[in-house]
């Protein structure tokens, strides 16, 4: 019940990725109808309802410019799980955060001042600049957009054939 279901604006437009129990929910509310389905059966007592892969909401909602917290869930969600010093893909328990430019030298808790960084690059790094500790970057931090959100859909989205067609590629 936890799968992700790709959401779409009445336009087909992706807007988000939730959970089946939440689509199924939309679905029995008739708030969206289904698209694409999955293999795989909910049951009731009564009905068995396919699960969805991707639905779509039957009224268009206008979505504005979407704006995320800054987290540190988002900042590795932003960054993959990947320290951008050494580019090793590692589970969130394993990475910290750090600050680009110190925040002993004025660096602000920004989205273009934090990455996601392992604890072994983020020691040695101290309180230095890459620069000075002779690192580089892997990616420029920048703010969480539309753009990420999309990029992020199409990663989930690679486990489900379903969902290409819906996500530009």
């Amino acid at each position: 019940m936890q799968e992700p279901v790709l959401v779409l604006n009445a336009t087909f437009e992706p807007i988000n990725v939730t959970a089946v129990r939440r689509a199924m929910v939309l679905m029995i509310k008739g708030v969206a109808q289904a698209e694409e389905i999955n293999h795989a059966h909910v049951h009731s007592a009564s009905r068995a309802l396919p699960v969805p892969s991707v639905i779509r909401l039957l009224a268009y909602r206008h979505i504005p410019q979407q704006t995320r917290a800054l987290s540190r869930k988002n900042i590795l969600l932003r960054d993959r799980n990947t320290c951008q010093f050494c580019s090793r893909t590692l589970p969130a328990s394993e990475l910290t955060l750090d600050h680009v430019v110190p925040r002993s030298r004025g660096g602000r808790s920004s989205w273009e001042n934090l990455v996601a960084c392992c604890y072994k690059c983020n020691n040695s790094k101290g309180n230095r600049t890459p620069e000075e500790a002779g690192f580089a970057l892997a990616r420029r931090p920048r703010p969480f957009t539309l753009h990420t959100s999309r990029q992020l859909m199409r990663l989930i989205g690679n486990k489900d054939e379903k969902w290409r067609k819906y996500l530009f590629y």
